[in-house]
C-alpha cells in the first residue's frame, strides 16, 4: 500500500502539474501568435493603401504634364495631318521616357474619351481592360483600379490603374492608363511576415494568389483559396484561428479585406511551428514523470513508515500546485523524501520562472525591449477608467520613423533594427517612470503620459523627435513624424485616441515628414 500511495502521490500530481502547464502554455502560444498575425495583417494593409496612394498620386502627376494636356487637347482639333502626328509622337516619347524612369510599370498609355488608344510608351501596344463601369469611376473617384492578372506574355503579376487627363476647366480629355508589375509587393510584404516559417500572401476576393512573400510568381503556381473560406475569414470582426489553408496544411492564420483594391492579405503561420515548444514540455514531463516514479517506488517500499508524514505534506503541496498555485513552501526533509521534496521544489520553481518568463514575453517586445501592443492595451484600459473616475486627462502620441522602408532597402534589416533599437532608448530616457512607452508594430510607437496634456506631449515628442535626427551614424538623417491626442478632448477611449492620434500622425506625413502635430492644430502651427 505504502508502495501504491508514493506512486500515485508522485505521478498523479506530477502529470496534473504537467497537463496545466501545458494547457496554459497551448493557450499563450496561441495567443501570441494570433496576435503576431493580426498585426502582420493590419500593418500589411496598411500598407498597400499606402502603396496604392502611392501609384495614384504618380499616375496624377504624369497626366498633369503639360507635354501630355496641351498634345492630348490639340488632336481632337488638328486638322493637320503632320500636327496630329507630331503630337501622338511628343506624347509617345514622353510615356517611353516615363517608362524608363519608373520600372514598376510594364507599359503607360493614353486613351481617348471613348478608351482608345491614343499613345503608348511600349511597342506594340498592348491592349487594355478596364471595368465595365470605368466611365463611372473616373467621373466619380477621378481613379480606376482593374483586377489583378497573371501576364503571360511577362510572367508576372500584373494590374491596370487609370486616372483622368483634365484641362483647366476640369475636362476629361482622356485616361492615362499603367499596367503596373504586382512584383515589387513581394518586399512590401516580406516586413510583416509572422513566425520563423510563417508567409503573408495576397489574394482577390475569389481566393485566387496575387503575390507571396516567399513567392514572387505565386499566381503561376499557388493553388486557390475556396470562395467562401476567404469570404467568412476576411468579414471585419474574424478573428486569428486555426484552418486548412489552400496546400491543405494545418496554419494558424488571419485574412483581411483591403478595401481600396478589392483584396485580401493572407497572414499565416504553420500550426507545428507555433506549438513546437509544446513538443519538448511533453517530452521532458514524460521524464520527469518515469524518473519520479522509479525514485518513489524503492523509496516507497523501503521507508515507507518513515515518510509517511513528509509525503502527506508534499501530496498538499502538489494539490495546490495542481490547482494552478505556484505559492508552495516545503519544510527541510531527510533521507530520500528529502531528496524528492527538492525535486519536487526544483520543478515548482522551475515552472514558476517559466510563467514569470512568459508572461514577461507576452507584453514585451522582443527586438527593443519595450512594452507590446497587448501591455499598451492594457494600460491604455487602465488608464482611461483612472482618469475618469479622477477627472484628470493625459496624453498619448503615436510615431513614425519616416521612410523607414527605404531605410532597410539602403541599409539593410540589422541596421533597420539597430535604429529601433536607438529609437527605444531615446524614448526610454525622456520618459518618466509613470509613463508607457510601447512597440505599437513595425517602425511606430506610442507613448502614454498621465497627467500631460496635448502641449506638454508635444513638447516632448519634438524633443525626442530632434534627438533621433541628431543621432549620428551610417543612417544619416532619420526623422519622426508624430501625432498627439488627449484625453478626454479628443477621445473618451482608448480606441478612439488612437485613432485621432494615427490621424494626426498621417496629417504629419502627408504635411512633409520630420514634424508633430496636435490632433485638430492647422498644419501650419506643426513642429517641424
Amino acid at each position: 500500500m505504502i508502495l501504491v500511495l508514493a506512486a500515485l502521490a508522485t505521478l498523479l500530481p506530477s502529470f496534473a502539474t504537467t497537463w496545466i502547464s501545458y494547457v496554459e502554455n497551448k493557450r499563450s502560444l496561441a495567443a501570441k501568435a494570433k496576435q503576431e498575425l493580426l498585426s502582420a495583417s493590419v500593418q500589411t494593409a496598411r500598407e498597400l493603401d499606402l502603396w496604392l496612394k502611392d501609384r495614384r498620386n504618380d499616375l496624377r502627376v504624369f497626366a498633369s504634364s503639360y507635354e501630355v494636356t496641351e498634345n492630348v487637347a490639340r488632336l481632337p482639333q488638328s486638322t493637320d495631318r503632320a500636327e496630329s502626328s507630331g503630337s501622338r509622337r511628343r506624347l509617345t516619347d514622353y510615356l517611353r521616357s516615363v517608362r524608363e524612369r519608373f520600372d514598376d510599370y510594364t507599359d503607360i498609355r493614353i486613351l481617348d474619351s471613348e478608351g482608345r488608344i491614343v499613345a503608348a510608351g511600349a511597342e506594340p501596344a498592348k491592349a487594355v481592360t478596364l471595368p465595365a463601369d470605368w466611365q463611372a469611376q473616373i467621373r466619380s473617384q477621378q481613379f480606376v483600379v482593374g483586377q489583378a492578372y497573371w501576364d503571360e506574355a511577362s510572367s508576372a503579376p500584373e494590374m491596370v490603374i487609370a486616372v483622368p487627363i483634365l484641362t483647366n476647366g476640369e475636362t476629361i480629355l482622356g485616361l492615362m492608363t499603367a499596367t503596373v508589375d504586382l512584383h515589387a509587393l513581394a518586399a512590401t510584404l516580406r516586413p510583416f511576415v509572422p513566425g520563423e516559417a510563417g508567409g503573408v500572401s495576397l489574394l482577390t476576393e475569389e481566393g485566387s494568389p496575387i503575390i507571396s512573400s516567399g513567392d514572387v510568381d505565386a499566381a503561376s503556381r499557388l493553388p486557390r483559396y475556396d470562395a467562401e473560406l476567404v469570404r467568412v475569414r476576411a468579414a471585419d470582426d474574424s478573428e486569428p484561428s486555426e484552418f486548412l489553408n489552400a496546400a491543405g496544411e494545418q496554419v494558424v492564420g488571419h485574412m483581411r479585406q483591403v478595401p481600396a483594391l478589392d483584396w485580401v492579405v493572407v497572414a499565416e503561420i504553420p500550426a507545428a511551428e507555433v506549438y513546437r515548444e509544446l513538443a519538448r514540455l511533453r517530452n521532458s514531463a514524460f521524464l520527469i514523470a518515469a524518473v519520479t516514479l522509479v525514485l518513489a517506488g524503492g523509496l516507497g517500499y523501503v521507508l515507507g513508515l518513515l515518510i509517511v508524514q513528509p509525503l502527506d505534506r508534499l501530496t498538499k503541496a502538489a494539490a495546490k500546485v495542481a490547482g494552478g498555485s505556484l505559492d508552495v513552501a516545503l519544510p527541510a526533509a531527510r533521507g530520500e523524501i528529502g531528496y524528492l521534496t527538492d525535486v519536487f521544489k526544483n520543478m515548482v520553481v522551475r515552472l514558476r520562472e517559466g510563467r514569470q518568463e512568459l508572461e514577461r514575453l507576452s507584453v514585451t517586445d522582443g527586438l527593443t525591449g519595450l512594452s507590446n501592443r497587448r501591455r499598451m492595451t492594457e494600460v491604455l484600459r487602465s488608464e482611461v477608467l483612472r482618469s475618469q473616475r479622477l477627472k484628470h486627462t493625459f496624453a498619448v502620441f503615436m510615431m513614425d520613423v519616416d521612410h523607414f522602408k527605404l531605410y532597410n532597402d539602403t541599409h539593410g534589416h540589422p541596421a533597420g533594427d539597430e535604429l529601433l533599437k536607438q529609437l527605444a532608448t531615446i524614448l526610454r530616457e525622456e520618459t518618466r517612470e509613470v509613463d508607457l512607452v510601447a512597440r505599437y508594430g513595425g517602425e511606430e510607437f506610442l507613448v502614454l503620459l498621465p497627467e500631460t496634456k496635448a502641449r506638454g506631449a508635444a513638447d516632448l515628442a519634438d524633443r525626442m523627435r530632434r534627438r533621433l535626427e541628431a543621432l549620428p551614424g551610417q543612417a544619416g538623417h532619420v526623422t519622426l513624424s508624430i501625432g498627439v491626442a488627449e484625453f478626454p478632448l479628443h477621445g473618451d477611449t482608448g480606441e478612439k485616441l488612437i485613432d485621432v492620434a494615427d490621424a494626426a500622425l498621417y496629417e504629419a506625413k502627408r504635411g512633409g515628414r520630420n514634424r508633430v502635430i496636435v490632433a485638430g492644430t492647422p498644419i501650419r502651427a506643426v513642429r517641424g
